[in-house]
């Protein structure tokens, strides 16, 4: 099938569903960037990230969605994300727990979620919050070892866990 038959095809099912436009497709699949003639830059970054993640350190102010996209293919890259949003936070460490180190002033909920997913994880937060520390000390109090400055609160919860 030709270039032009495919991107007609492809043309046809955004006008019947406008939830499939190429535009939006992009997103999901980098390589149909080569169907839209005069790609928006956001769109280039799309297919860019897609296909290589680690360049969105080389981004200046890149979209949520194009960051989405790059920490869907490797958490570890919202490293070179400055101020990524919660959302961009929540996939980041719901794909690699561990890529909450990375975060600098990390949400509470993207703490949470990386410590519901994995315990330990707890040793790559740079600051949890106490209601983060309580969490992981009350399922597993030995973790205790890998809270920096865990408040009195999770020491007291701790030292009651481990007399249990």
């Amino acid at each position: 099938m030709e270039k032009t038959q495919l991107k007609n095809i492809l043309t046809k099912i955004g006008e019947v569903n406008p939830k499939y436009t190429l535009d939006k497709q992009v997103y999901k699949n980098g390589k149909l960037i080569k169907f839209i003639d005069n790609p928006s830059e956001e769109i280039k970054q799309v297919a860019m990230v897609q296909k290589y993640p680690s360049l969105i350190q080389y981004i200046k102010n890149s979209s949520e969605k194009v960051q989405l996209v790059a920490v869907e293919q490797d958490p570890l890259v919202i490293e070179f994300i400055k101020n990524p949003s919660e959302k961009v936070q929540l996939v980041a460490v719901e794909r690699n727990p561990r890529s909450i180190y990375y975060i600098e002033n990390s949400s509470e909920e993207a703490q949470l979620a990386a410590v519901e997913k994995l315990p330990s994880s707890i040793q790559f937060n740079q600051n949890p919050s106490e209601k983060v520390q309580l969490s992981v000390v009350e399922k597993f109090p030995l973790l205790i070892k890998y809270i920096q400055n865990p408040t009195q609160r999770v020491i007291q919860l701790a030292k009651q866990k481990d007399q249990e």
